[in-house]
């Protein structure tokens, strides 16, 4: 697969695999070896990049999908790049689906949280470090000097933050360059494209997470779609509402007419329209489905004109669509 810079120097594939799903927040997990076996086949069709985090886990194992992923690559580690998380605990005493979110990035918490990921991810080091969700309580400034201590002593080679501001962002580079942001983005989440003369500006990656709008850009869903409110966060998303697939059909309909175009999919298209909208881009869709992973990685090979993006967004400015899921609540 090809290859894309995020920040300067870390060079991933031009499509990550995001590896939340395999134990988090879509169904019942899979067996972590079958979990492993499929991040194994990814590797074998060109991803080098993965993304997990601490809290990525199941009931019983909070911090399941990172052992998954360290075991997976265990065998090529230095031949792919890994991206994990600190900086979140969920609230699962809440009662409610999906899970408040509960920031901690004191300086201390973020050490005992890299030296757990590294110990569960088999490595001596990460590529990718990304403070999950900014801290109120904790001074853009505190956190970039703990990551430039976490680089110095080659614990982490790049860091990045995950949902930032242009405000955060700013500070926080000016201690410690940050390589990339993780920002939730998609045809229907386009709000972070504010961000982007900034990110040019600074030389800062993006890597988009729910590229796919949490897998409903795929246009595999429909009224027969059910999901389990115990497990599966797509039971409460907009998107996945019985009453918004009406809604939305003039959106996927779109999608179809470029697809037919280039030979591709729906979410194909979806991807190479980010991908081909700025250099910078890094989409991680998760997906448990081998077949799946091969489709959005054939997304790199795919090209779409200045002319048919630029047209792509004018019509996503107007053509109708529901609400999407933004994310989880969070608390400091």
């Amino acid at each position: 697969m090809k290859q894309r810079l995020l920040g300067h120097t870390l060079s991933v594939s031009a499509i990550g695999l995001g590896c939340m799903g395999f134990s988090h927040a879509y169904g019942a997990p899979t067996a972590p070896s079958e979990a492993i076996w499929r991040i194994r086949r990814a590797v074998g069709m060109g991803y080098t990049f993965f993304d997990t985090a601490e809290v990525y886990g199941t009931p019983s194992d909070p911090h399941d999908n990172e052992r998954i992923v360290g075991k997976a690559l265990a065998s090529c580690r230095h031949e792919v790049q890994i991206a994990t998380k600190f900086g979140i605990v969920f609230d699962t005493s809440s009662g409610t689906t999906p899970y408040p979110l509960i920031t901690d990035s004191r300086p201390e918490q973020i050490r005992r949280s890299v030296e757990g990921s590294l110990r569960r991810l088999q490595t001596d080091y990460i590529d990718l470090y990304f403070q999950h969700r900014v801290d109120p309580r904790i001074p853009a400034e505190d956190v970039a000097g703990v990551m430039a201590e976490l680089i110095k002593e080659g614990k982490i080679l790049h860091w990045g933050i995950s949902e930032v501001n242009e405000a955060y962002l700013r500070r926080a580079h000016a201690v410690c360059p940050v390589a990339a942001v993780q920002n939730r983005y998609s045809m229907m989440a386009r709000h972070y494209e504010a961000l982007f003369p900034v990110l040019e500006e600074l030389g800062i990656g993006l890597v988009a997470f729910s590229p796919l709008a949490n897998g409903f850009l795929t246009g595999c869903y429909g009224r027969d779609s059910s999901f389990n409110s115990k497990d599966d966060y797509r039971s409460a998303m907009p998107q996945f509402q019985p009453e918004n697939l009406a809604v939305n059909q003039e959106l996927l309909h779109l999608l179809q007419i470029y697809a037919e175009a280039k030979g591709a999919t729906c979410s194909q298209i979806s991807l190479a329209w980010m991908l081909c909208k700025k250099p910078w881009i890094v989409p991680i869709p998760g997906t448990r489905q081998e077949g799946r992973m091969a489709e959005n990685a054939g997304a790199a090979d795919i090209m779409l004109t200045a002319d048919e993006v630029s047209a792509l967004d004018q019509a996503l400015q107007s053509v109708p669509m529901s609400a999407v899921f933004g994310g989880t609540a969070t608390k400091a």
